[in-house]
Parts: structure tokens; sequence; C-alpha cells
């Protein structure tokens, strides 16, 4: 099994994303940030890795995604209730995300997304059981 999880995207502006992530109450990991990247500690073995877009360029030979045409992936937070979930997204667009839908409860899950400031998408879920998730 894989002992950590790194999620790896671009950043235009790294500190209006390092403040972003930190609005939103995540903590950094100072073992894996600096001058051109920041690590964002979502989970206990689960990071998301935050590089500015020269930076970035070094770990891929494809183009990185234009955000404000396309999205390269949807990522999904699952939180234990649609009240985290809620809490989550105002905080989201009290530090600049854009939310793109309202809310949709299909009764087993509760769920809500936002773009964040670099255009990437996520999505909050929150199940009816936590054996769901």
């Amino acid at each position: 099994m894989h002992q950590q999880i790194f999620i790896t995207l671009p950043a235009k502006d790294l500190a209006r994303t390092k403040a972003f992530w930190q609005a939103l109450g995540y903590g950094l990991d100072p073992k894996f940030s600096g001058d051109n990247a920041v690590s964002v500690i979502l989970g206990e073995h689960i990071r998301l890795m935050l590089a500015n877009e020269e930076t970035f360029t070094h770990f891929s030979h494809k183009a990185v995604c234009d955000t404000s045409q396309a999205l390269e992936v949807l990522h999904a937070l699952s939180f234990d209730s649609r009240e985290h979930v809620d809490a989550l997204i105002a905080k989201a667009i009290a530090a600049g995300a854009v939310v793109p839908d309202e809310a949709e409860d299909h009764g087993f899950m509760y769920a809500q997304g936002f773009y964040d400031p670099d255009g990437h998408g996520w999505n909050c879920c929150a199940w009816s059981t936590p054996a769901d998730c």
C-alpha cells in the first residue's frame, strides 16, 4: 500500500494560493514547502503540493492546463457531516473561491463544489453514514 499521497498542482500566485488554503483551515507542511512550492496537509497521509507554474513545468512534458478554459481533474474531499461541507464552502467563498452550482442532496450524499483561485475543481461531500465513504 501507499505510505502517502501527494497531489501536485500548478499555482499562478503561490502566496495567494497559500493564503487561500490557510484561510480554509488547513495546515502547511514545512518539510515540503519553500519559495517555489507549498505543501498543504489535507489528511494524515495526504498532501496537496502547490508549485508555481515554472516549477510545475519541470514535473511534466505536457503544457499546464488553462483552468479558465478547461478542468484537468476534479478532486473530492469527504467530510463527516453536511455542516462541515457547508462550513468549508463558506470559508472557500470568503477566501476567493468560485462556487459554480447549488449544493446537491442525493439522500445518501450531500455535495457542494468550488473552484479555487487557480481554477482547480474541488467537490466536498458528506455521506449519510461514515461507512459509505
